[in-house]
């Protein structure tokens, strides 16, 4: 089956005949996109997540520091300098060269001899992993907007969604069969077959006519038109905030659940792949809500308040000795409502900026990775002996989120969706 048999070419008279080109693609079409560009932006949480259960034995053969071993995973938080690139070039391109960048990487992190090299390839790994997440995020935005947006990105979440759900507990029973440097082979094949898929399967969505859009052709124009938006830079934070929060369990979790509450590699996945299934639920009912009357903002309103809580409530039921599930009950409630917040966090900033869909998912995602990669690692400093250190970083973003949110969004101002 070819591409062209498959998905129609997107041409420059398709955007004059009707106002979102995604609406020619028929129901096979646009499953083709939803799986491709799913498997393209799974690519980062699958990088994150698949080899989270062999940090401590990472840990023990490399002869470093659980702070060490948690900056391999800040390596994979940058890549987003793409999304820009896209906006001139188009999007095809830089997918294909991204994913195969993500290949060598991995490749070179099998290989690495020592806990420096590790942290190198990581970090060249996280650039081709991220920049496919955000071209593929800005092909749905030239596709599709309003509450078609909201569609699209829903099914493309629930893809997605699987992946922190499928990573650690795949990683765990590769790991009893392989070793750590394994885990980084099967993230090179399954970046193999992503890029053999964006070969044959996605064409170009953003034709040169809409390269030069007057006012948002040159990368100033594209950046002025974003720090102008206080909407979409409330929400960049909020989007940022609540990765940071998510990251931050992210990274600990790991220490926590294996060496504080002694479960095996394989109990760990198990309990990661629950504590998932929080996030697909959030992401499917908040773009179920927004596809109604439910507003974005008033979604982040309840996700923003309710992260604080939780934070505050692990803090004080981990200090009183309450044990695993003092802190696993209001985690998962946690990462729900990371769940309802990620999609609105999308819309919410994607909506109004078509022409540079991809400078605004490129500096979303630069925001999202790259202040949880900064912040984060503070709690392999603090330790990670309790559920404390990772809920107080839990408690600070949700508070700058909630600032944000009031002080930028001012959700009473924003305009609703078109349909």
């Amino acid at each position: 089956m070819s591409a062209t048999a498959s998905i129609p070419i997107i041409r420059p008279d398709d955007y004059s005949a009707t106002t979102h080109p995604g609406d020619l693609l028929s129901r096979r079409q646009r499953l083709v996109y939803v799986l491709v560009l799913g498997a393209l932006t799974a690519l980062g949480p699958f990088t994150v997540d698949l080899y989270l259960p062999a940090f401590p034995v990472l840990q023990d053969e490399l002869g470093v520091s659980a702070a060490a071993v948690q900056l391999t995973l800040t390596g994979t938080m940058v890549g987003f300098g793409v999304g820009p690139w896209s906006d001139k070039v188009g999007r095809r391109l830089p997918l294909i060269l991204a994913t195969a960048l993500h290949i060598a990487a991995s490749v070179g992190a099998a290989f690495a001899p020592d806990i420096v090299w590790l942290s190198v390839f990581r970090l060249l790994q996280g650039f081709g992993a991220a920049a496919g997440g955000v071209v593929a995020m800005a092909m749905v935005r030239d596709l599709f907007g309003g509450k078609p947006l909201v569609r699209m990105l829903s099914r493309l979440a629930l893809v997605n969604g699987l992946a922190p759900v499928l990573a650690p507990v795949i990683g765990s029973q590769l790991l009893a069969v392989m070793d750590w440097r394994g885990v980084f082979v099967v993230l090179a094949i399954y970046g193999a077959v992503v890029v053999a898929a964006v070969s044959f399967f996605i064409v170009e969505t953003l034709p040169e006519s809409r390269r030069h859009v007057a006012g948002h052709s040159t990368l100033r124009d594209r950046y002025a038109a974003l720090f102008r938006d206080r909407v979409y830079l409330g929400a960049a934070i909020i989007g940022g905030m609540t990765f940071t929060g998510l990251f931050g369990y992210l990274s600990t979790s790991s220490f926590l659940f294996q060496e504080v509450y002694a479960f095996t590699a394989q109990q760990y996945g198990m309990l990661f792949a629950v504590n998932s299934i929080g996030i697909i639920i959030g992401v499917q009912t908040s773009s179920r809500l927004m596809r109604g009357p439910v507003q974005p903002q008033w979604i982040l309103a309840i996700t923003t308040i309710v992260q604080f809580s939780m934070a505050v409530a692990i803090m004080v039921l981990d200090s009183s000795g309450a044990g695993f599930w003092g802190t696993a009950i209001p985690l998962w409630i946690f990462i729900l409502s990371c769940g309802f917040a990620f999609p609105a966090v999308q819309v919410l900033a994607l909506a109004h900026h078509g022409a540079e869909a991809g400078t605004a998912a490129s500096l979303l995602g630069a925001l999202n990775f790259g202040l949880a990669g900064l912040i984060s690692p503070l709690i392999g400093l603090m330790g990670v002996g309790s559920a404390v250190p990772m809920a107080f970083v839990m408690l600070l973003a949700a508070a700058v989120a909630i600032v944000a949110l009031w002080a930028l969004v001012r959700p009473k101002t924003v305009p609703a969706l078109s349909d």
